[in-house]
């Protein structure tokens, strides 16, 4: 808890970066995804990956699937001090090996603010590696008030077209995330949270902007197997 709340205190909740600012996103031009994927029935045993996509066409310019050791136990709450390293590692990678395709942005499955001390996935992996970070998950977290009872549920039924959205707002009056349909075929949301060095409106801006189906390109194209069908 302590080390989470150190990093905590260096995560930035705003836009950092010119193509931010624009309308377009002029000067974006690589976006990055990131998972790990565990062994079926071995959770000691995962594919940790990172892709690069250029932007706005979301054509693949570089992978990098490596499996590796699992060996930190999983604690609620604590997942990123399980998986960050790895995610940590594939990035220093494709610095050193190929430095001029490093994302501008990395999309997370997974939250960033979105989290019972406000400091996810999309969060610890932007501190660590100082780039803009999105956190991109499939379901609500459940934390500071929030549920899925029948009126979340009735939200995201209202949400009829895709780009629409509604602002997750815990108890403690803060807003944690943008529930999001990202795609007019599907009406399972996305819940959109801020990682690091990027606004909450942008994170929902560029990941709608990412989405050729329900999930972001960068993510779907970094466990194509995982994901399944859209």
């Amino acid at each position: 808890r302590r080390e989470q709340a150190r990093l905590k205190a260096s995560v930035v909740e705003e836009d950092t970066e010119e193509w931010q600012k624009d309308a377009h996103f002029t000067g974006l031009e690589r976006v990055g995804g990131v998972d790990l994927s565990y062994v079926k029935g071995d959770e000691s045993r995962a594919c940790a990956s990172l892709v690069v996509l250029s932007f706005p066409a979301l054509e693949v310019l570089y992978q990098d699937c490596r499996m590796v050791a699992v060996s930190a136990p999983y604690v609620a709450g604590f997942l990123a001090f399980r998986e960050v390293p790895f995610l940590v590692e594939a990035v220093r990678r494709l610095q050193q090996e190929e430095p001029q395709l490093q994302p501008q942005v990395l999309l997370v499955d997974g939250n960033g603010l979105l989290h019972p001390r406000g400091f996810g996935t999309a969060c610890h992996l932007g501190v660590l590696t100082d780039l803009p970070c999105i956190g991109v998950a499939k379901n609500l977290l459940q934390v500071d008030g929030l549920v899925r009872d029948e009126l979340h549920r009735e939200q995201v039924r209202s949400l009829q077209r895709s780009g629409e959205t509604f602002p997750l707002t815990g108890t403690s009056g803060k807003v944690l995330a943008m529930v999001l349909r990202s795609y007019n075929n599907s009406s399972k949301p996305l819940y959109v949270s801020v990682g690091h060095r990027v606004s909450l409106d942008t994170a929902v801006r560029l990941v709608r902007a990412c989405c050729r189906f329900r999930i972001p390109e960068p993510i779907r194209q970094v466990r194509p197997c995982s994901w399944g069908r859209e």
